[in-house]
């Protein structure tokens, strides 16, 4: 593999784990060579990079893959956190931080993608993807109760690794949503997708 001159970002742009490796890359300031993959014919450059094909990665000037989408939020992050995203030196914040995200990966993502395949899944109803989805959507409620964000008045790591997910769980059926008592879900999905960061990060190319 020839080396590059900047990082390579193989993307898409509607997807959720992509979108949060474009913001955590647009708010450290680096410059990337974004190509955007056609899911039904991915670049024969990205199966050689990246067997699983899977979006985002990231392809550094030195040739290191970066595969999966929070390693690809860390690797920008840890180059520049203007606005402190990582909580560096919060411990305590730095886990909350990693249990919410782990939550959303692990637990809220694949109900999430019942609720909205629900035939695809006929074990449980589409209400009832939906009821278990909101355990976590609960718990998110629960947390802007108290501040503006999920860990504190400012947007972090954790607020930018999960919206895009939740912003995909309004949308299943958003009637209900918007007339549901997650209130404050509402607020803070609405202030994350007006930032000039979203709206950059989501134009089309």
């Amino acid at each position: 593999m020839k080396k590059n001159s900047r990082p390579i970002l193989y993307t898409f742009r509607r997807c959720p784990y992509a979108m949060r490796a474009r913001m955590a890359i647009y708010i450290a300031g680096i410059d990337v060579e974004k190509i955007e993959v056609s899911l039904k014919n991915k670049p024969q450059s990205l199966l050689d990079y990246s067997p699983k094909a899977t979006v985002p990665v990231v392809v550094t000037p030195t040739g290191e893959v970066i595969e999966q989408s929070r390693d690809i939020m860390n690797w920008a992050l840890l180059q520049a956190d203007p606005d402190n995203w990582l909580l560096q030196n919060d411990i305590l914040m730095q886990q909350q931080m990693k249990q919410l995200i782990d939550s959303c990966d692990n637990e809220f993502k694949p109900l999430l993608d019942r609720y909205k395949y629900f035939d695809r899944y006929p074990e449980y109803s589409q209400l009832e993807y939906r009821q278990q989805a909101e355990n976590f959507i609960q718990v998110l409620e629960t947390r802007l109760k108290q501040q503006a964000f999920l860990v504190d008045s400012q947007m972090r790591l954790a607020d930018a690794a999960i919206f895009p997910f939740t912003r995909q769980f309004a949308a299943v059926d958003h009637d209900w949503f918007m007339q549901s008592d997650y209130t404050n879900l509402q607020r803070w999905i609405d202030v994350c997708v007006n930032t000039t960061m979203f709206k950059s990060i989501m134009e089309k190319s």
